[in-house]
C-alpha cells in the first residue's frame, strides 16, 4: 500500500439506453437542469472529466447515484485504473461500463461488496454511504461509523446539516449534491468553512511549473511558478500536491516537488513513470540486526545477508520516482514493535520485511508471509506477498514453499500493506550458497523489486517504464 487514493455519470433508469451517451463533458452552464447552488462544484468536475452528463445540455442532476456510478465518479477524482475487466463479483460483469473503477476502489478499501459474492451495482446510495466512500476515499480519519464519516465532512466544510439538524444520513443522494460533496473534497475553495492545514515545506523542480485549479492537466493553470521555490503543501490526490505560493493556492504535479532544499542527484526522472509514484513511499525492514545475529550456518549470519539484500534492493528503487525508508541501513538492532512503527511515523505505503530461513539441514525453499486475522490490509498484503513470492521463486529456483498466513509482530502491528520474506534456509547448504553468493543475491534483489512493481501495477499504477531499471 499504498497505494491508496477519488464519478462517472449513468443513471440507473437510464440502464436501457446505451451507455456511450454517457460520455460528453460540458460545462454546467450548458447543463439546464443544474440548480444554481451546484453550478461551480459541476462545472468543475465536468472540466476535470470526473462528472459527464447524457449529452452538452442535460446533468440528470437530480437523478439518484447507484453504487457503480459512485465507484465510476470516485474512480476518475483518483486516477484509478477504469479498464473494464473481470471483478470479484458475481452482479458485475467485464462489460460493466464501471468495473475498472468498482474493481479497483474495492482493492484499496474505498468500497466494498456484500455477502454471496455481491457488489449490488444498482443500489442507490445514500448521504451517510457517501460520506464514508469520501472518507476512505480521501484519508479522513472516520472511526468506522456513519456518524463519524458525517462529521468527517461537515468539520471539513465538504457537507451540511439538514433543516432539522440532522445530517440524513438515510436520504438517497441526488446528482447534484454528490458533485457539491465531491468537487469539495477535492478543492477546498469550494467548501463552506476556510482552509489552512498547508503544514508541509516543499521546494518545486523545475521552472514554468503550473499550479492548477484541480488535480490533473485537464485542469486551467491559474499561475506559474519558477525552479527552487519553496511553497507550503497540504494533501495530494492521485499524483497532485495542493500547495500555496503567497496568496495562490492550487495543484501542482507531486513529481515535480521535494521535500529538501537541496537536490538530491540520486533521482533522475524515469520516462514515462506514473506521476502518483512519488506520492508512495517502500519500507524495507532487513531482519534482525546488531546484538540480534538472527540464524547462523556455515559461516553466514542471517542479520547480514538480508541487510546486504536490502541495500541492493534500495539501490535499485533510488534509480525510480519511489521514496524507500529502511528501519535499518546499519549493522544495529531495531525492536519489532519499533519496526512497525516506523512505517507509520515514516508515511508508508508498503512494508516489506527481508529474512532468510532456519530448520533442518533437509528444508530448503523460498516462502512469504501475511497476516490474515481483521485487519483493513489483508488483501493487498497478501497481494503484495504473492506478487514478490512469484519473483522469488522465478529468480532462485527454489521449493515455492508457498504465501502463507503468518503472526509475526512486524506484520500483525503494522498499519500499511506488509510482507515477510524468507529467501531461503541458511541452514541448507545449497540454499546457504545462493544466501552468500553476490551474483544470487543481485538476483534476488531484482526479484523483490519487480515483484514490488507488480503489487503497484495490479493496483492501477503506470510502472511499465520501470521494469528495465532492473536489467
Amino acid at each position: 500500500m499504498v497505494k491508496r487514493s477519488f464519478f462517472y455519470v449513468v443513471m440507473a433508469c437510464f440502464l436501457m439506453v446505451p451507455l456511450l451517451g454517457y460520455g460528453q463533458n460540458a460545462e454546467a452552464a450548458g447543463f439546464v437542469d443544474v440548480p444554481k447552488r451546484a453550478e461551480k462544484e459541476v462545472n468543475y468536475l465536468a472540466e476535470g472529466g470526473i462528472a459527464k452528463g447524457s449529452s452538452a445540455t442535460y446533468f440528470g442532476a437530480q437523478k439518484t447515484v447507484s453504487r457503480m456510478e459512485a465507484a465510476a465518479f470516485i474512480g476518475r477524482a483518483l486516477q484509478l485504473d477504469g479498464t473494464k475487466r473481470a471483478t470479484n463479483f458475481k452482479d458485475v460483469g467485464s462489460g460493466n461500463f464501471a468495473s475498472g473503477y468498482i474493481q479497483s476502489a474495492v482493492s484499496i478499501g474505498i468500497l466494498s461488496g456484500y455477502g454471496g459474492g455481491r457488489f449490488l451495482p444498482y443500489k442507490e446510495v445514500t448521504r451517510g454511504e457517501l460520506a464514508v466512500m469520501i472518507s476512505k476515499a480521501f484519508g479522513y480519519s472516520y472511526g468506522g461509523t456513519l456518524s463519524g464519516a458525517a462529521n468527517a465532512l461537515k468539520s471539513r466544510g465538504i457537507a451540511d446539516g439538514l433543516s432539522n439538524g440532522s445530517f440524513g444520513a438515510d436520504q438517497i443522494v441526488k446528482r447534484a449534491d454528490f458533485a457539491v460533496f465531491l468537487a469539495r473534497a477535492i478543492n477546498p475553495e469550494f467548501r463552506t468553512k476556510g482552509f489552512s492545514s498547508f503544514s508541509k515545506t516543499l521546494w518545486t523542480n523545475t521552472g514554468d511549473l503550473n499550479i492548477r485549479t484541480g488535480p490533473s492537466t485537464k485542469y486551467s493553470s491559474k499561475g506559474k511558478l519558477a525552479e527552487d521555490v519553496k511553497v507550503t503543501g497540504s494533501f495530494t490526490i492521485a499524483g497532485w500536491t495542493y500547495v500555496k505560493s503567497g496568496s495562490t493556492a492550487g495543484f501542482v504535479s507531486a513529481g515535480y516537488l521535494r521535500d529538501t532544499e537541496a537536490k538530491s542527484a540520486t533521482k533522475p526522472p524515469v520516462t514515462g513513470a506514473d506521476p502518483r509514484l512519488s506520492n508512495q513511499t517502500i519500507i524495507l525492514d532487513p531482519g534482525h540486526g546488531g546484538s540480534d545475529p538472527g540464524a547462523s550456518a556455515f559461516g553466514l549470519r542471517e542479520k547480514d545477508v538480508v541487510l546486504k539484500t536490502g541495500l541492493k534492493v534500495n539501490n535499485l528503487f533510488k534509480k525510480t520516482p519511489f521514496k524507500v525508508k529502511m528501519t535499518r541501513s546499519t549493522d544495529t538492532f531495531i525492536s519489532l514493535n519499533n519496526r512497525a512503527a516506523f512505517a507509520k511515523k515514516n508515511n508508508g505505503n508498503i512494508f516489506v520485511s527481508i529474512h532468510a530461513n532456519a530448520a533442518s539441514a533437509s528444508a530448503t525453499g523460498t516462502e512469504s508471509f501475511y497476516y490474515s486475522a481483521a485487519n483493513p490490509h489483508v488483501a493487498d498484503s497478501k497481494l503484495l506477498a504473492s506478487k514478490i513470492q512469484d519473483r522469488m521463486i522465478a529468480a532462485w529456483g527454489l521449493r515455492d514453499r508457498g504465501v502463507k498466513r503468518g503472526n509475526y509482530a512486524v506484520l500483525r502491528q503494522n498499519t500499511v500493506p506488509a510482507t515477510l520474506l524468507e529467501l531461503g534456509f541458511i541452514t541448507n547448504k545449497g540454499d546457504n550458497n545462493k544466501l552468500k553468493s553476490d551474483y544470487w543475491l543481485n538476483s534476488m534483489s531484482k526479484a523483490i523489486y519487480l515483484g514490488i512493481l507488480d503489487y503497484y501495477k495490479a493496483k492501477g499504477y503506470d510502472v511499465n517504464s520501470l521494469y528495465n531499471v532492473a536489467k
